[in-house]
């Protein structure tokens, strides 16, 4: 039988069309078959992957609650000794009833970023600053200390303003160039007045000093580096400002 040109060309294409629509379905078969193994396998990394996160979340949860446990020991503990009238650090009566004024307003207030906020006045107070700092983040104390929370090329005032914000108390750091009234440290000052958590500690001044420079300060109760050494304050500074069960 012959074959005429137009009917071998419509066998061709037909043929064409059918190898084409059995590629199409073999493909689609296999997209199919890659989408179920991929999906399952997904499954499979998903459900592997949140039992790794819970178990890690549960091992950290565990740890916090170590670690919050024995801070809350070591603090109750370092309250006490400084209300023992036999150990080598503790309070007097004045600093007592300052430490419990600002233990007092701590426990009552809202969490809040940082502990602390650090006024002083760079041209004399940076070294004293920077160590009471150091002793303060040792003992666990957040500080917001401007050379560190400060951002260059962004306002400072309304950076300081922020921080100050975000303290639950103040610690205004009194040197012989903080009580001329520089603008910085007159205005942290007068923004931490507000605050019934103002700690003063003196270095270099006296009582008499601030009382000349300011008759606002609360009971002129506060710490000096005259009695005391830097790592002993701090440890005063941590039992008031920090909370812990007693």
């Amino acid at each position: 039988m012959v074959i005429s040109q137009a009917e071998l060309n419509r066998r061709l294409r037909e043929a064409q069309r059918k190898a084409q629509a059995d590629f199409k379905r073999e493909v689609d078969r296999v997209n199919r078959e890659n989408k179920r193994l991929t999906d399952a396998h997904n499954r499979k990394v998903a459900t592997h992957n949140r039992a790794v996160i819970a178990k890690h979340d549960a091992q950290v949860n565990a740890h916090n609650r170590r670690v919050d446990l024995k801070n809350r020991q070591v603090l109750a503990e370092l309250n006490r000794t400084l209300r023992s009238s036999n150990a080598p650090v503790r309070y007097t009566e004045s600093e007592q009833r300052l430490a419990d004024r600002v233990h007092q307003s701590v426990s009552a207030s809202d969490p809040r970023e940082y502990d602390s906020f650090l006024s002083y006045a760079r041209i004399d107070g940076s070294q004293v600053a920077t160590e009471l700092r150091s002793c303060l983040e040792g003992l666990g104390v957040a500080v917001w200390f401007d050379e560190v929370a400060i951002v260059p090329g962004r306002s400072q005032s309304l950076q300081m303003d922020s921080g100050l914000k975000k303290a639950r108390t103040g610690i205004a750091l009194l040197t012989p160039a903080y009580l001329t009234g520089r603008f910085w440290t007159e205005r942290e000052l007068g923004a931490l007045l507000n605050k019934a958590t103002l700690i003063p500690v003196l270095h270099g001044v006296t009582f008499d000093d601030v009382k000349e420079y300011s008759g606002i300060l609360p009971d002129l109760a506060g710490f000096t580096t005259e009695h005391d050494s830097i790592a002993d304050i701090a440890e005063k500074i941590a039992a008031a400002v920090l909370r812990f069960e007693e």
